[in-house]
């Protein structure tokens, strides 16, 4: 059935006539075609105020539409950034912070050197030394001083600055004395305890244990 706007008859003097919203859309969707036996109805001023009322309740219902999609959209992002930041903040907190680690794996170090001179074995105590001097080594090294032995950075140090070097010679000749002698070398649990005492002297100074 066509749409129709207004019937062919002819209005009486004095007439209102109303819009046919019905037409109009017809018309604008067919090209500007008139549908069969629709007599257009001129637009009145009400016919055009409820016309554009309806298109304005239109547009503002499409308006509200998009408004509340790009409030959703932004909801949607924002918690989503969130929960990267926080999946990126437990992801690298899981990786430990170099210094630390260093700081853990030289009390590690030093704890199996304490257990080796608490042992009953002359052995386990040229073992304890030997441990201790590369734990000295590897400190002189991040404290900067160079050479291609211990004895070489020992040299660079400053007494002001080492106050604990003295015992650090002592310790260190002892450990070449075992490296040198081998079981040869007439360790005493007296010289033993006093060689791990002077290491751990030098390594408080420092700030190493």
């Amino acid at each position: 059935m066509n749409p129709t706007l207004a019937t062919s008859a002819p209005a009486s003097a004095g007439t209102i006539h109303s819009v046919n919203i019905e037409y109009i859309f017809y018309f604008l969707t067919h090209g500007g075609t008139v549908p069969v036996g629709a007599t257009p109805t001129l637009l009145t001023s009400a016919g055009i105020v409820s016309f554009l009322t309806m298109a304005w309740i239109a547009i503002t219902i499409v308006a509200y539409l998009l408004v509340a999609g790009a409030i959703a959209l932004l909801v949607y992002s924002s918690i989503r950034m969130y929960q990267i930041e926080d999946m990126e903040r437990i992801k690298y907190a899981t990786f430990p912070n170099s210094e630390k680690a260093e700081e853990e794996t030289e009390h590690h170090r030093w704890t199996h050197v304490r257990e080796l001179i608490e042992s009953a074995s002359p052995n386990d105590w040229r073992q304890a030394i030997i441990e201790a001097d590369i734990i000295l080594d590897d400190m002189l090294t991040r404290l900067g001083y160079s050479g291609n032995s211990i004895g070489d950075k020992l040299k660079m140090a400053n007494p002001a600055q080492f106050r604990t070097i003295q015992e650090a010679w002592e310790a260190h000749k002892v450990r070449n004395e075992i490296a040198h002698q081998g079981s040869e070398y007439p360790l005493t649990d007296h010289i033993a305890y006093r060689t791990i005492l002077q290491y751990e002297n030098v390594f408080k100074e420092h700030g190493e244990i």
